[in-house]
């Protein structure tokens, strides 16, 4: 069989089977079995497989997917994270379009704790959109600072995605994690610039409004009791992993056990909070779990079936730059996240675009991160992006899709600008990692 019939065979079984409504990590393990019957050798060749897969699972890199996952569910599930957001609104005064940089920054930071970019959309839209509405500010003030600030949760570590990429392509999670660091806080600035744009060309679009001034005794307070410990915690994980005291996993554990510290102190740790935080995080565990599974014996059967060598033989022939087939793979990530979700994304992509990026002289770690961008860009993507409909569920029922569209438009800008600096200066991606 021909490399172009193994690869169609593959991947038409998986859109077939997605396409029926069977679960992603499902329709890949089917894909996987039928596809070692095949290539190698029938119910030999299948036992060999699952055994490969569940090797794949024995790895230490993936410990930090529970214990991130955990830690932002804590931070969510005690109320952490709302208290973070009061105190960054009450030290913002009455700045114009107050509330769009308090999502901002109460987001990134956010973010950062959970590293769950559905999470983070979920929660500051059920939070911060009504409020904002109540306040006059239109839609596209709300809306789309929450949609562009939920994509940074898979830039700034912790990021579950990031570990999840760095595993299924096999690289150094700790220094993909790390790589996310300066262009993460690059588009955070970005968005803000983006928002203070907006209210000097339409001042109407967050109205200013009457708030209590606070003194700056209480203003410290504000600072240091409910955003110091919060962001210090982050600032601290992050520390360690690049001054190398610590590896990624170690980080997570750091991380999750002081959240739950922060939780207890601040007196909000029920037993209620801490049963939803392990039942969330454990969910989740278990879908990335199958879905590395799934990834690597789909990569090995690439490999066995001559479907990527195959792959990569062709599409190098075609002796386009380096720099070409980079902006040819990041448009097929785009044009996949208009209808698919991330992970499904990565599952596909993965085995394929990490060996031609290494034979194309790229820096694995530098690709990862320009590919966790397009993933970031592609959840707000039109028409499916996935951060689009979380919005339009948590939205007041009034919010058009339309306007959700429109409200994204400025800060999909900021992420395509964010990719350009990376490819014209690496050394914002790989100067924290050193590499």
């Amino acid at each position: 069989m021909e490399w172009y019939e193994a690869l169609g065979l593959l991947l038409g079984a998986i859109l077939v089977l997605m396409g029926i409504g069977m679960p992603v990590a499902l329709a890949f393990l089917a894909a996987n079995i039928l596809g070692a019957w095949v290539f190698m050798g029938g119910e030999r060749g299948v036992v060999q497989l699952l055994n490969n897969g569940w090797a794949s699972l024995a790895t230490f890199g993936l410990v930090p997917i529970p214990l991130f996952l955990l830690m932002g569910e804590v931070f969510f599930q005690t109320g952490l994270g709302a208290r973070m957001f009061n105190a960054i609104d009450r030290l913002l005064g009455r700045l114009p379009g107050r509330l769009s940089y308090v999502t901002v920054l109460g987001g990134t930071g956010f973010a950062t704790l959970s590293g769950s970019s559905m999470g983070s959309t979920a929660l500051l839209g059920s939070l911060m959109v009504p409020e904002m509405n109540r306040r006059g500010y239109k839609t596209h003030m709300s809306v789309g600072p929450i949609l562009g600030t939920g994509g940074l949760a898979i830039i700034i570590p912790p990021s579950a995605l990031a570990v999840l990429l760095a595993t299924l392509a096999e690289i150094d999670v700790g220094a993909l994690l790390i790589a996310g660091v300066l262009p993460g806080l690059v588009l955070a600035t970005f968005y803000g610039a983006t928002i203070w744009l907006q209210t000097r060309i339409d001042p109407a679009a967050a109205p200013a409004y009457e708030v209590e001034p606070i003194s700056l005794s209480k203003k410290l307070g504000f600072l240091l009791r409910d955003v110091v410990p919060m962001v210090g915690l982050m600032v601290g994980i992050v520390a360690m992993m690049i001054g190398g005291i610590v590896t990624p996993s170690e980080a997570a554990a750091f991380g999750a056990l002081g959240v739950i510290l922060l939780a207890a102190l601040f007196r909000c740790l029920t037993l209620d909070a801490l049963k939803a935080s392990v039942k969330g995080a454990l969910r989740v565990t278990l879908m990335a779990f199958l879905i590395v599974f799934g990834s690597a014996t789909f990569s090995q059967i690439l490999a066995f079936s001559g479907a990527s060598t195959g792959l990569i033989r062709w599409t190098t022939g075609f002796e386009l730059s380096p720099i070409a087939m980079l902006f040819v793979m990041f448009m097929v990530l785009l044009m996949l996240g208009m209808f698919m979700e991330q992970i499904s994304i990565m599952l596909l992509t993965v085995p394929i675009f990490f060996p031609l990026a290494e034979s194309l002289g790229f820096d694995l770690i530098w690709f990862a991160l320009i590919m966790l961008l397009a993933l970031e860009i592609s959840f707000t993507t039109p028409p499916f992006g996935l951060l689009l409909f979380v919005m339009k569920g948590v939205a007041p029922p009034q919010t058009t899709m339309r306007q959700i569209y429109t409200a994204a438009f400025p800060f999909i800008l900021c992420s395509l600008l964010v990719v350009a600096l990376i490819v014209a200066w690496p050394p914002l991606a790989l100067w924290l990692p050193g590499r």
